[in-house]
This record gives C-alpha cells, structure tokens and sequence, in this order.
C-alpha cells in the first residue's frame, strides 16, 4: 500500500509542531516523530486502528490528546487530519 499524507493533514500537522516549539522545540520534534512512525505503520496493517468517528475513516491515538485521521482508499492510505483530541471533528469530505 501507499501512505498519502492530505495537504490538511501536512497544514495540521505544521501548525501543531509551531505552537508546541514556542515554548518546546524538543517536545514539537518528539510528537512530529510519532506522528510520522504512526503513519509509516499504515500501509503494512491499515486495519490496525478503530473506527473512526466519521464513517469510512479509522483513527490513530498517537498521544492521548492528539489523533490522527485516515482513510483507506484501494491501495493507498490517506491521512486525512491530525487533530487534537479536543478539537470538533469535520467531515470526511
């Protein structure tokens, strides 16, 4: 399979890395890891994650209050959004 990352999730993901490195770059670089780890797991057993909350998507606890979104489309995997915990969720579209 291959792993697709959605310009929303690209935007989500740069703007959680710049409000966490004002106060802890290290910290910012951590969690971009994980996110990133999570994600190259995808393609290898996209099933391994819940359901998600909108129909037709999955979702990734990469931290307690960060998830990340994602989609299976035929042989590839989209990450839709990456999102804080707290965050309302939007649609699938």
């Amino acid at each position: 399979m291959k792993l697709i990352w959605h310009p929303l999730a690209i935007i989500d993901r740069e703007r959680i890395m710049d409000f966490i490195a004002r106060d802890k770059p290290l910290a910012a670089l951590a969690l971009d890891e994980d996110f990133q780890a999570h994600a190259e797991r995808l393609p290898a057993n996209p099933l391994l994650y819940k359901p998600g909350r909108v129909a037709g998507t999955r979702e990734i606890v990469v931290r307690p209050n960060y998830v990340m979104v994602y989609r299976i489309e035929g042989d590839c995997v989209t990450v839709l959004r990456v999102m804080h915990a707290a965050q309302m969720w939007p649609s699938a579209d």
